[in-house]
């Protein structure tokens, strides 16, 4: 697929008014992307745990307007106007008109709730921007009136919600989705995330995620300022190339189910990822001194039982605690007794791989 794969023919329905719902969940990046190209595309192939429970619901009301000069909407976050995600949902519209050609037709009312804390770590864009994009495709495929395959919609969803946020166009699916063009993995793209198409061992299913909210603050560098800075930055380059090597060992691993090499490459990636930012310049630290203590006590906890628990982390200073079904009952009664007390006001959430979005 290229880019001129999204450009539509001439809309054969005229629709005056109507609404859509999609939820779509958050995922966690298991080796990272930090650094990205024009267009919102990725300097590095990653791959990510579809996430179920930490999901946004959007709602999509639109009616037809007088003129097609401007973008016109609103935005609503749990009722409440948020004219400060105006910006941001003005510059997804531009970037995607192109592919979209009735935005500028329409008033749209967007209503929009998450499960977790908005701008803390856990990808709100990612979930946000994905939920809204499939909005989009459901009136686009209403207005189209060609047969649109759930393939080509999927596709073009992802495609359109990586310009949103790049991450946002891992969330469209499950279980284990793969963004950026990696030569092992048929496939594969920069304009969109897929499916991961290998063999995935039976230890992988079902896998959990808790995710420890040490500080449900507002980062104070944004993930766009975060990625910008890997622009000339010292290390970058060889960061690229860890990254292709190891998604590259992922492969065998989620083949064979090789749960200690699986622990070594995600924390090992979430530490990198880390190390990038407090290696910029302007340098920078979103780990608080909770993240650090978390961490510790996992791997006191992980030598002493031989539990298969780990770590990553997302731009932020928020802890997933990754481990196997096989571990739920374990891994909880440690959050319970030594986790939970690094947590803010003890809060965290349970979560497990998810399959992607849904309309409602």
């Amino acid at each position: 697929m290229t880019v001129k794969d999204f450009i539509p023919t001439a809309y054969k329905n005229l629709i005056e008014k109507g609404s859509y719902i999609w939820s779509s969940p958050s995922n966690i990046a298991l080796v990272k992307y930090w650094g990205k190209k024009e267009h919102q595309i990725p300097e590095n192939p990653s791959i990510s745990f579809t996430l179920d429970s930490c999901k946004t619901t959007t709602t999509l009301r639109f009616s037809k307007k007088e003129n097609n000069n401007e973008f016109l909407f609103d935005v609503f976050l749990d009722g409440e106007k948020k004219d400060d995600f105006k910006p941001k949902i003005e510059t997804f519209f531009k970037r995607i008109e192109a592919y979209l050609p009735f935005l500028k037709g329409y008033y749209f009312k967007i209503e929009t709730s998450n499960t977790f804390p908005h701008s803390s770590g856990i990808a709100s864009s990612a979930s946000g921007m994905s939920a809204l994009a499939s909005c989009l495709m459901s009136l686009e495929r209403s207005l189209s009136g060609v047969e649109v395959t759930d393939e080509y919609f999927t596709q073009k969803a992802s495609f359109l919600s990586r310009l949103g946020s790049g991450s946002a166009c891992r969330s469209l699916e499950g279980d284990l989705v793969v963004w950026g063009k990696h030569d092992e993995i048929d496939g594969s793209s920069d304009l969109f995330g897929v499916k991961y198409p290998f063999e995935v061992h039976q230890n992988f299913k079902n896998y959990n995620d808790t995710i420890l909210l040490v500080d449900k603050g507002e980062k104070q560098v944004s993930s766009t300022v975060g990625h910008n800075l890997m622009h000339n930055h010292p290390f970058a380059q060889e960061r690229f190339k860890q990254a292709h090597s190891n998604l590259s060992s992922l492969i065998d691993v989620f083949k064979t189910g090789d749960l200690k090499s699986f622990i070594k490459i995600v924390e090992s990636e979430a530490l990198t990822l880390h190390a990038m930012m407090m290696t910029s310049m302007p340098y920078f630290i979103l780990m608080k001194p909770n993240t650090l203590e978390i961490i510790n006590k996992i791997w006191v906890f992980r030598q002493k039982t031989s539990s298969n628990v780990c770590f990553t982390l997302d731009a932020g200073a928020n802890v997933h605690v990754l481990y196997p079904e096989a571990e739920t009952e374990m891994v909880n009664e440690f959050i319970n007794n030594e986790l939970v007390a690094y947590c803010q006001n003890g809060h965290y959430i349970c979560d497990r791989i998810g399959f992607g979005a849904k309309q409602l």
